[in-house]
This record gives C-alpha cells, structure tokens and sequence, in this order.
C-alpha cells in the first residue's frame, strides 16, 4: 500500500493516476474527498485527513509500505513537515519520497530556501528508503494567466528575464511513481527540470504560437510585485519568501538544466510547449 498525500493537488493527483494505472495499491489523502477523481475502475482507497489532525493521519497511514509527502506549504509549516515523517516511521513506513523545491538549501534564496530544509533532513535522517525531489518552475504555473490571456491583457511578470528549467508536473508525478516503486532511487536527491530555461517572456511566445494570438507580458517591479501579492491574499511574511525567490530568478540562479527526468524516466523531459499544446484549452476563449 502506497499512501499519497496531496493527492487532489497538481503533482500528488498525477502520482495517484500512474501508481493506479500500473495496478498498485493506493491510498489517497486529502482534506476533501469530493474533490478527488481516481482513474475509474483503479484500486484507490480514499482517506479524508488533514496535516492539523495528527489522528486523520495515523489512521491513513495503517498497513502502509511508502509514503509519497507533499508537507511543507509556506515558512510556518517546518514542524508540521517533520511531524509526517515521524508519524510515518511510527507506522513501519519503510520508504518515503518527499517533494521539496530546487534551490533549497541556496543562500542566495534568503528564508524561501529554508522552507523545505527541516522535513529534507528529516527524510534523510529517517532511517528508511528515502528519496527528495526538488522541481523546478512547474509548467501549469502558467494556468494563472488564463483570465489575462483570455481577456487579451498582458500576464504578469516578476521576474525580468531571467530563465528557469520549467518542468510539466506530469514528468514530476511519473519520477515521483518510480521512486516510490523502486528501491534504486533510494539515497538520491533529484533536480527535475525540462529539457531547456524559459523566462516568463519566452513561455508568453510559446503560448502566443501555440494559441495563435499574441500573448503580452508586464514587466512588474519589485515594489509593485509584492503589491500584487497582497492584492491576492498572500501574507506578508510569505509575500518577502516569494520576493525573494523572484530575485533569485531574475538574478539567473535558477538558470539551470538537469538530466534527471531523463536518468530515471530512460526520455526527455516534456518541453514547455508540448505542456501548453495539451492544455490550450485552458486558454481558450468561451
């Protein structure tokens, strides 16, 4: 049995999907059972839990083998991390893949990079068959331009031209399946990025081609970026992590390709484009 966490998110839905296709036993957790959508016909157990109920969690975890976790959601939650790895090796968990972010650990990312440190270590330290993913810029990021792109309006850009290895999440959920099957991934960290760095304007001309209109972008300033921000709900202290961040890109550190994605799918990553020609829907309009 193989519990997924996150499993109604954009990477954990992707690992239940693929864990299930190639017949095994899943079990997955979320806050909302309603919002799940197993692929039909699969052997899916659906587990209702929360990261603030620690019971929720002890009973998704009865009779598990391995643990796809997806903990750590802003600066307040190391101990909640670090919480799911300890519940699960109190439950026999013998294998644990956990999702992080690359550049953790990268001074130059100020706290952001911080974020995910706590349950990374406890992984490691944890005894058992671990492995850390650490994805770049995800494709479906781009999904939040959908309105703009529809309405004909510039998407937001805060962060220059500086370029990332934008990865699909699908290549991140297949990675995260193999890990969890396969001991031979046991040990590693993985940097997962797409076969090439975009900047924001390079994936606006992606889309532009794919959907054959032009797609604009507005350059935004830092000051006006966290603005934005705050405009969208973000707290203050996870508005300065996300600045951060974005510094970091434009600055050209996240400037990098990994062949990861290659190492442990034996194929190239998907590309940018390939991701936004299969969900031109998206942006479509009507």
């Amino acid at each position: 049995m193989i519990l997924v966490t996150g499993a109604t998110g954009t990477i954990g839905s992707g690992v239940v999907r693929l864990l299930a296709e190639r017949g095994g036993k899943v079990r997955a957790l979320t806050r909302d059972p309603s919002r799940m959508r197993a692929p039909e016909g699969a052997a899916v157990e659906v587990a209702r839990g929360d990261y603030l109920d620690l019971a929720s969690v002890d009973a998704a975890l009865g009779g598990v083998e391995a643990v796809f976790l997806v903990g750590v959601l802003g600066p307040d939650d190391a101990e909640r991390d670090r919480a799911l790895v300890a519940r699960a090796l109190a439950a026999g968990v013998g294998r644990i893949v956990k999702l992080s972010a690359i550049g953790t650990g990268e001074s130059g990312l100020g706290r952001v990079g911080t974020w995910h440190l706590p349950g990374e270590r406890a992984v490691r330290d944890s005894g058992v068959q671990w492995t850390v993913l650490r994805p770049s810029s995800f494709a479906s990021n781009t999904l939040s331009w959908a309105g703009a792109v529809r309405a004909g309006e510039p998407v937001p850009n805060m962060t220059g031209d500086g370029r990332q290895g934008v990865v699909d999440p699908r290549d991140v959920s297949a990675v995260a399946a193999e890990a969890l099957l396969s001991a031979r991934h046991a040990g590693r960290t993985y940097t997962l990025t797409g076969p090439e760095t975009l900047s924001v304007p390079d994936q606006a001309a992606v889309l532009a081609e794919v959907l054959g209109r032009p797609v604009g972008t507005e350059d935004l300033a830092p000051d006006r970026a966290r603005t934005r921000m705050s405009e969208w709900g973000m707290d203050a202290e996870y508005v300065e992590g996300v600045s951060a961040g974005n510094a970091f890109v434009r600055r050209g550190g996240n400037d990098v390709v990994t062949e990861e994605v290659r190492q442990v799918l034996g194929r190239a990553p998907r590309s940018y484009r390939e991701w936004a020609r299969d969900h031109r829907e998206a942006f479509a309009d009507g």
